[in-house]
């Protein structure tokens, strides 16, 4: 895989530029968008950007640092999931708070905001005072954020909790959007300000890069991702009438930048900031160091995204404005639904074979396939024939032994209820380690399972989700052609 990015100069230039913001304003309460510890997005658009990143540029920060998690009352109460990690917002909140606690950074506590009495929102805060953990909370205000009077009154953020910190750097993060960071940070600056403390706000949000076009495939790659969000790449109007120069910002800062401006007239007096860009401390855009590898891997982002949404409007026939949003982002991409490398392959097996199958580009850029045979469907087929390719294996030498396979699969049929024999991807792993212990082929496949983070898989129908939760455990990227194997089934 080529390298696009520099990831050590963007850990020093980052942190160099929130030590800059914290020397502006003596105390900096940092809202954090994206994800802390897994922006896999990120690491696949940036090729070199490494998933925990940002994490590791905080910590060079973590000795005049403390963390405020954010949560929605009505995702609690909604059980609003994490769709690549597959948990709720309240279980990534406290995963989150312990991966902090875990690399030793103090945590202030966490606001679940839009509080109103929500029954879930009250057990979930019952939950972290059993835990230890402080909770506040903040109210819905009433015509926010456009009532500036009563928002920055004590009717307004004056009604909600006071979260005590210490620490000049505080970091206002959450388990996804929505949720509540901005009003939060704001919320901490009125009752600072209360108190005589000097604070501000910067904000911390990897895309768009605002000094990339706004056509380059790398932001577009975030349209993509934020498809039902309806976010929107534009020029920074307010920048270009304040310093003459074009940068990205998206539509929803733009459309709330004359309301937040107000606020922080009427909080500190003036606004210390002249556009929506000038909030941000975002480096990533002088860290890339080959572009064109950068446009390539978000071309490929594109197109997942685009497989993703298909998949999504098919399983729940709902939300076909999202895929021709897709296609007109593919449009100014310039790519189209066949470029997808590993797209082809399997779909000539398919026609070859007739039956489902898949295909794998390998880090090295050779292509393997797989489908459906008695034993095994194509997720298991295809794992199968990547790790043996990565290991030097003949193709048509098998390193499962029926001993192996045959219980699972009689298990399955006899006791389990199931009408498909063949072993997903989880069940052919477990008889792979069986294999291992007797023998030494098996146990040189799994040895290279690692090798197979960040390759590109493609299905002819869609995923299993036992299938789907194993590749993404793998950290393989993975696309379909949005078609159930047949009516009614899909397990």
């Amino acid at each position: 895989m080529r390298i696009g990015f520099d990831n050590e100069k963007y850990i020093r230039l980052q942190s160099e530029k929130i030590r800059e913001r914290i020397g502006k304003f003596g105390k900096l309460y940092l809202e954090f968008g994206g994800k802390l510890f897994d922006d896999y997005h990120a690491s696949r658009v940036l090729p070199g950007f490494e998933p925990d990143t940002k994490i590791k540029m905080l910590q060079n920060l973590k000795d005049d640092c403390e963390l405020i998690l954010v949560i929605n009352a009505d995702d609690i109460e909604k059980n609003k999931m994490r769709g690549d990690l597959g948990i709720t917002y309240d279980e990534d909140t406290i995963r989150l708070m312990n991966e902090f606690q875990a690399l030793g950074f103090l945590i202030s506590g966490v606001v679940v905001t839009h509080y109103a009495g929500q029954p879930n929102a009250i057990g979930y805060m019952r939950k972290l005072d059993d835990m230890g953990v402080k909770c506040y909370k903040h109210y819905i205000i009433d015509n926010y954020p456009y009532d500036i009077a009563r928002i920055v009154s004590d009717d307004g953020f004056g009604k909600n909790d006071f979260v005590e910190t210490t620490k000049p750097l505080v970091v206002v993060t959450a388990p996804g959007p929505g949720s509540g960071k901005l009003a939060t940070c704001l919320s901490q600056l009125y009752h600072e300000n209360k108190r005589g403390v000097k604070a501000g706000y910067a904000k911390f949000e990897t895309f768009p890069i605002w000094n990339l076009p706004v056509k380059h495939p790398v932001n577009l790659a975030y349209e993509a991702a934020t498809v039902d969000l309806d976010d929107v790449n534009l020029i920074d109007p307010f920048h270009l009438e304040a310093y003459g120069l074009t940068v990205v910002n998206y539509n929803r800062d733009v459309e709330t930048f004359p309301v937040l401006r107000a606020m922080m007239t009427k909080l500190l007096g003036e606004s210390p900031y002249k556009s929506p860009t000038d909030m941000g401390v975002n480096m990533a855009g002088l860290c890339i160091i080959d572009d064109e590898a950068c446009c390539e891997s978000s071309r490929n982002e594109i197109l997942r995204r685009y497989y993703d949404t298909a998949v999504k409007i098919k399983r729940t026939g709902v939300g076909d404005y999202m895929l021709i949003k897709m296609e007109k982002i593919m449009s100014m991409a310039d790519v189209t639904p066949d470029m997808l490398p590993a797209r082809k392959a399997a779909m000539q097996k398919a026609k070859d074979s007739g039956t489902s199958s898949a295909a794998m580009v390998l880090p090295d850029g050779s292509i393997v396939t797989g489908k459906t045979s008695n034993l095994l469907g194509p997720a298991s087929s295809l794992l199968m024939n990547a790790i043996k390719a990565l290991a030097g294996i003949p193709d048509d030498e098998d390193v499962i032994t029926d001993e192996a396979i045959e219980p699972i699969c009689a298990l399955k049929t006899g006791y389990l209820g199931s009408r498909n024999p063949r072993l997903h991807s989880d069940e052919t792993l477990i008889a792979l380690s069986i294999s291992s212990a007797t023998s030494k082929q098996a146990h040189q496949a799994i040895e290279h399972l690692g090798e197979l983070r960040g390759c590109d898989a493609f299905f002819t129908n869609i995923l299993s989700p036992a299938d789907e939760k194993i590749y993404k455990s793998l950290g393989i990227n993975i696309s379909c052609e949005p078609k159930f194997e047949r009516r009614g089934f899909c397990r």
